[in-house]
């Protein structure tokens, strides 16, 4: 079933103005040619949108329902057009859980400084390919590969693993821990984004798996005692909590940062995120 975007308009313009004949002038067409648009319409749907007297036209229920459907289609397809045509550039960059820490106001300073043309959004999407996939973000900052082969990815650096205790656990004291000091412990981890799992362990040591959903979930369950928690440092930089302490975990391999973007179709700033992202890391 295909409805064509001047039959929206022609039935909003019906609703707005109250009458054929005053929708006719505002859209610039005859009342012939609304009454046929609207019949169409109505033919498509296989409904009435519209009662009709000789004075006035007003929406059925069903007919109230598609003009808000209408009005929303339409707002979207003009702000398509302004955007393809105003030489304005967007820019939504999507992260799991926390951005690039202690970057991440750097990151932004430096972007408007260098490219006020582009706005840029960072958004938290807890997803694996931080919202590449559901089409919600540009590009996105990961700490796992991407094994999906419809996107590209680079490192832009490094981040040490920190270990997150809650404040009353005996370990909390130290000043750093090793793997062995948490075999025996339950490791809370995001299967989905997290940067942890029990692979990190040997496997004759590796401890018991507990499953999070979300940053805050994995804050809460482990300020309580019954988890700990292995993150990359810029959770440590963006989550600091009551109950919670982070440690260093100083025999644990660094997690990689990088940024992803669709192999086919790159946004045409990625290279200049690249960059820009590449350059705070190594300072």
């Amino acid at each position: 079933m295909d409805i064509e975007l001047r039959q929206l308009r022609c039935l909003v313009a019906i609703v707005d103005e109250g009458t054929f004949t005053d929708a006719a002038i505002a859209l610039g067409v005859s009342q012939a040619a609304v009454s046929r648009t609207l019949a169409a319409l109505e033919q498509r749907l296989g409904v009435r949108l519209l009662r009709r007297t000789s004075r006035e036209s007003s929406p059925t229920a069903i007919g109230l329902r598609v003009v808000a459907h209408a009005r929303r289609v339409l707002t979207e397809v003009d702000n398509l057009i302004l955007d393809a045509t105003s030489g304005h550039v967007e820019l939504r960059i999507g992260h799991a859980w926390s951005a690039l820490g202690r970057r991440t106001l750097t990151f932004q300073q430096r972007w408007r400084e260098a490219h006020p043309e582009t706005q840029m959004h960072l958004l938290r999407i807890n997803s694996p390919s931080a919202g590449l996939a559901e089409g919600t973000a540009d590009l996105a900052i990961i700490r796992r590969p991407l094994a999906d082969r419809r996107f590209e990815s680079a490192i832009v650096g490094l981040e040490s693993r920190w270990c997150a205790l809650a404040a009353s656990d005996p370990l909390a004291e130290r000043r750093s821990v090793h793997l062995a000091d948490l075999s025996s412990r339950v490791l809370l981890v995001d299967h989905r984004t997290g940067t942890t799992g029990a692979d990190l362990w040997p496997a004759e040591a590796r401890p018991e798996i507990q499953e999070s959903r979300d940053i805050d979930d994995w804050l809460t369950v482990i300020a309580t005692g019954r988890c700990v928690g292995v993150t990359a440092q810029a959770v440590v930089d963006q989550y600091p909590r009551p109950g919670i302490v982070y440690l260093p975990v100083r025999d644990a391999e660094p997690v990689a940062v990088r940024l992803a973007w669709w192999r086919d179709d790159p946004h045409p700033a990625a290279r200049m995120v690249l960059e820009l992202l590449t350059e705070l890391y190594r300072t």
